[in-house]
């Protein structure tokens, strides 16, 4: 059904679960997951100003991409890794719609009940309802 699956990721350790969900699915339809991460760019700079800065995150992000996608190397799962520069919520649809993306999986907030619409404005909350394929928020 869902044979190609996009898990942006912030490389916390919560990026885990999604991505394990993922491999569970695409494993299940023999198809593929993009992980991806998008290092969002200083507004109304040049990037040449920060290119050592940038540099430094992606080397990171780098390596923390590898290790996510470690435990699962062996298995008969193509898991792509891609980092990208821009702004997150833009940059995961234009992914999501050039690759023509079958779902998107990402982590979310849990919701407080005390303030109900705390979060309307968190980058997951945007994906989820500018996204022009399924969406899976894991709390």
């Amino acid at each position: 059904m869902f044979k190609k699956i996009l898990v942006p990721t912030d490389l916390s350790a919560k990026s885990k679960e999604p991505l394990s969900i993922a491999v569970e699915l695409a494993t299940r339809s023999k198809g593929e997951v993009d992980l991806i991460h998008v290092i969002e760019l200083i507004p109304n700079t040049f990037f040449e100003e920060f290119e050592d800065f940038y540099a430094k995150l992606e080397k990171h992000a780098e390596k923390e991409l590898a290790l996510l996608t470690a435990p699962y190397q062996g298995q008969r799962i193509r898991i792509n890794r891609e980092i990208i520069y821009g702004n997150r919520v833009e940059e995961i649809l234009r992914f999501a719609q050039n690759r023509q993306i079958d779902l998107i999986i990402m982590n979310s907030h849990k919701i407080d009940f005390d303030n109900p619409t705390h979060g309307w404005g968190t980058i997951s909350y945007k994906v989820v309802a500018l996204s022009q394929c399924p969406t899976m928020l894991v709390k």
